[in-house]
């Protein structure tokens, strides 16, 4: 399946509610196969129980709680605009993502990958 190049912006005003469960990343483009899968992307480069010390327990993920996957705090927008190509792997193509575990890197158009 072909990639594209997705531009997760966020939705929701800085004041609202919303914010209290999930942390506004900023803006994030990401490689992926669709706008569903873009969320998925973005959302799997942010931190998970699973990777921790500190597991709720053996087969629990925190991914679904991810901001990326709330269509309340995120909008995907499709790009089409040539800075990154469109063929990949599905990954964070430009943006930060606060992670203490790994950190999605900012790459500049044309870069090494």
């Amino acid at each position: 399946m072909s990639t594209r190049i997705f531009k997760l912006v966020p939705a929701a005003a800085d004041g609202d509610p919303n914010w209290d469960r999930a942390t506004n990343q900023g803006v994030i483009l990401v490689r992926a196969r669709s706008p569903a899968d873009a969320r998925i992307v973005a959302a799997e480069a942010e931190a998970d129980f699973l990777e921790t010390d500190a597991k709720p327990g053996d087969g629990v993920s925190t991914r679904f709680a991810s901001a990326f996957r709330d269509d309340k705090l995120y909008t995907v927008i499709e790009l089409d605009t040539g800075t990154f190509p469109e063929e990949g792997p599905r990954e964070v193509v430009e943006g930060t993502i606060c992670n203490p575990l790994k950190q999605a890197v900012r790459r500049q158009p044309g870069g090494p990958k």
